[in-house]
């Protein structure tokens, strides 16, 4: 499963281990029972998620491989359990990949974790012009220092934080539910909030008892409420 996200980036479902009867073989193992029928299987995640008996959810695993800008991703690692892997700028050179937004936001006066989209055409333009001008100097730069032999993890200084990278992040269910909870949430930046809603769509896909389990007892944000 893939999912484009903002102008050039990216989800990809890479790698799961498990699904919903995972985590209910998991629960039963305490009695040393496994699966029984679908209602009662059902059931019992409901039971596990409503109680907040949360490991069995542990034991399933996902895989994802992310395009994001630098800016998307540092937020993102601030989700500790979980395992990343980013391509290096040490060893890779930069391509020509910015993200530019289609709108632009000014603070919210009411709320410091919100922006609010301008409708002033002009102002809208204006500050588009200077990201789009300051993105192509940055990245002439680069190409410049690199050009004079300077070292790749030297160059790479002069980029912003709206170059593209790419990661590969492996995560159990009941931390992707943590992401969720925050990301998948108006507070949070709206760029990462793409991404998160994505991540619940394949979340859904593949584990559909524990995805409404989740959202009926579990899930604190209010986007995925809202697409329910």
């Amino acid at each position: 499963m893939e999912f484009k996200i903002l102008d050039k980036g990216f989800v990809r479902l890479v790698d799961l281990m498990g699904n919903d009867f995972s985590a209910v073989k998991a629960a039963r193992v305490s009695y040393g029972k496994g699966l029984k029928t679908p209602e009662k299987d059902k059931n019992l995640i409901f039971y596990l998620m409503e109680h907040r008996h949360e490991t069995p959810f542990e034991h399933i695993v996902f895989t994802f491989h992310v395009k994001s800008p630098i800016f998307v991703a540092r937020q993102w690692f601030r989700h500790r359990i979980g395992s990343f892997n980013e391509a290096s700028l040490r060893y890779t050179e930069l391509k020509d990949e910015f993200y530019l937004p289609n709108h632009i936001r000014i603070n919210d006066t009411k709320d410091k974790q919100k922006g609010v989209i301008i409708q002033n055409d002009e102002l809208k333009n204006k500050a588009l012009e200077l990201i789009q001008d300051s993105l192509e100097n940055s990245y002439n730069v680069y190409q410049q220092l690199l050009s004079m032999g300077i070292a790749r993890e030297m160059a790479r200084i002069v980029l912003p934080m709206s170059s593209y990278t790419q990661f590969y992040w492996t995560v159990n269910a009941r931390s992707l539910m943590n992401f969720l909870n925050l990301r998948a949430d108006s507070h949070a930046q709206w760029e990462i909030q793409q991404y998160a809603l994505a991540i619940a769509k394949i979340f859904q896909e593949k584990c559909p008892w524990t995805y409404e389990a989740f959202i009926k007892f579990r899930y604190t944000g209010d986007l995925l409420k809202n697409k329910e």
